[in-house]
């Protein structure tokens, strides 16, 4: 599907439609792909600044901090990768493609909602300030990983009922945002509808 428009991610920092992440209250960062701490063991993001979200989406994950924050108080949101320039998410497609990790990730031809500025792949940390034990670990790519597969994964013991409850917290909290979360991955949320965004919001390149 072609976007509706292309915005340079070197542009970002001063389009009107984008917040950083910085301003987002009540939520931290640590972008792993900005990083050595990823799936590919390298920096994917090296001169780009993608600590941003589009407004629309900001505004959802600052909600989802509020009701966290009031539901269960002392945990926080840390975003692990926001906006994703569609140059890298072909790069990282290039790696991928014809693996078993493609499936984790969007075919650069569709795009990527996190090419759009709408998708967060985000955490819990708890109020003594340590990443919580969500089962697995951010991309790891497993069934594991697999919010799907919870009931299956507690008969069997792969996750235990605290697991399952952190992520059910972190899922309620983003609803409370807008986001909706996907089958195979924990760590991931989409602000709206994806085919509606990739009509109506211009790709980050």
């Amino acid at each position: 599907m072609k976007p509706a428009a292309v915005i340079r991610v070197e542009d970002v920092p001063t389009h009107p439609a984008f917040r950083a992440l910085a301003d987002v209250r009540g939520v931290q960062h640590e972008l792993r792909y900005a990083s050595h701490n990823n799936f590919a063991g390298r920096v994917l993001y090296r001169g780009f600044d993608c600590a941003w979200l589009r407004a629309e989406a900001a505004a959802g994950l600052e909600a989802a901090a509020t009701w966290l924050q009031h539901q269960h108080p002392g945990w926080r949101l840390c975003v692990l990768d926001a906006l994703r320039p569609q140059r890298v998410q072909e790069a990282i497609w290039a790696d991928v493609v014809g693996t078993p990790m493609a499936m984790y990730f969007a075919d650069p031809a569709r795009g990527s909602i996190h090419s759009y500025g709408m998708a967060v792949d985000v955490t819990l940390v708890s109020p003594e300030g340590g990443e919580a034990d969500m089962g697995s670990g951010f991309d790891e790519m497993a069934l594991a990983s697999h919010p799907a597969l919870h009931a299956e994964h507690l008969a069997s013991g792969l996750l235990t009922p605290q697991h399952v409850a952190l992520r059910d917290r972190l899922r309620d909290a983003m609803a409370a945002g807008g986001f909706d979360g996907i089958p195979t991955e924990w760590w991931h949320f989409d602000h709206g509808d994806r085919d509606a965004v990739r009509r109506s919001f211009p790709r980050v390149d």
